[in-house]
């Protein structure tokens, strides 16, 4: 593990109101945090979350097209001396655009005791570090023991969900990757399997790779019509799903007879209901993650049930990990100070 300071009670490495720490992407990829450094913060966060010792009003946000929105993503997490915001968009269309991301952002972190800032960073790598992170822990508390996991989309999101995986799902033998662009799939085994302890294998399709597999998780796009690329009929009794993409990917009538339904934040998928992201009503929610994860609320009671988790993100979790990247930071004289 990487040798994070513990989160101490006051800031050091700045002079509080005078200035903040700039952290690019390249600052905070050079401080070498470990997947499982982020699987431990991640997890002790959820945890917070579970046992309501947090404040994370639901996001809230603007939205210049019909198909995008900007988010602001604030959280307070007291037993972890964390504070600060998010400022996140989501543009579906902008990998076939113009060649960028479907999110970008920034994160602003501040000091608990004053309120003032103390560091701004690029916020692209926590989200896809803190995304897979949820997902496998979620998956290993809903799902002990599973061997197969069934991946739908080969972005950055799926390369790490199948190396956060290989952290926290020791029991792992086999994970099926699938993405409508093949070549997508091609280069994901091609650039993970000598790194993983499982074997890579590209799904012959969609419905294959849903019919294999113990645990699914999807990492796609996010808009407001159901795709349904699952079809309801494809999942069976006691599968375990997992998507990050809300109601996209997935046929709403596996997540409606599901035995349970499980969501990061209840606020988080109202908001979205409200906003029209589940054209079908929402699900009947039967526990937040955290909940599961604190061992407040049972997750899975027999081998028989089929859970949907579905995890959108947690400002709770962003903040945590930035908050130890601002440590680190400090720690280790990396990144650039900026006057106030």
């Amino acid at each position: 593990m990487t040798n994070i300071p513990a989160h101490t009670e006051r800031t050091s490495g700045l002079e509080l109101g005078k200035g903040v720490l700039y952290l690019s992407k390249q600052n905070v990829l050079d401080l070498g945090i470990t997947r499982t450094d982020i699987l431990d913060i991640t997890r002790d966060t959820l945890v917070e979350h579970g046992n309501q010792r947090y404040e994370m009003p639901a996001k809230i946000g603007v939205h210049p097209y019909s198909e995008v929105f900007f988010h602001a993503m604030p959280a307070y997490v007291p037993a972890m001396n964390a504070v600060g915001c998010k400022w996140i968009e989501c543009y579906p269309n902008n990998p076939e655009k113009f060649g960028l991301p479907q999110t970008t952002g920034l994160m602003v972190i501040n000091d608990v005791d004053s309120g003032v800032p103390i560091a701004i960073m690029d916020s692209t790598w926590v989200t896809a570090m803190r995304t897979p992170a949820v997902t496998v822990l979620a998956a290993a508390a809903l799902h002990p023991g599973a061997e197969t996991f069934g991946m739908f989309g080969c972005g950055v999101q799926g390369k790490e969900h199948i190396r956060f995986a290989a952290e926290a799902m020791p029991d792992l033998k086999t994970v099926y990757v699938y993405d409508n662009r093949e070549a997508a799939a091609d280069a994901l085994i091609s650039e993970l399997q000598g790194e993983v302890p499982f074997t890579l294998v590209k799904g012959e399709s969609a419905e294959a790779v849903a019919k294999s597999t113990e645990v699914l998780s999807s990492a796609t796009l996010i808009i407001k019509e159901p795709l349904s690329v699952i079809k309801d009929e494809w999942i069976g009794r006691g599968q375990t799903i997992l998507p990050c993409d809300l109601n996209t990917f997935w046929d709403p009538r596996t997540t409606h007879r599901a035995d349970k339904y499980i969501v990061d934040s209840i606020d988080e998928h109202e908001l979205f209901a409200d906003m029209g992201y589940f054209p079908e009503g929402l699900p009947t929610i039967t526990a937040e993650t955290g909940e599961v994860i604190a061992g407040v609320k049972p997750g899975r009671e027999n081998v028989d049930q089929l859970i949907v988790n579905s995890n959108i993100g947690m400002a709770v979790c962003d903040v945590t990990v930035g908050r130890a990247i601002y440590d680190l930071a400090v720690a280790r004289k990396v990144g650039n100070h900026l006057e106030l």
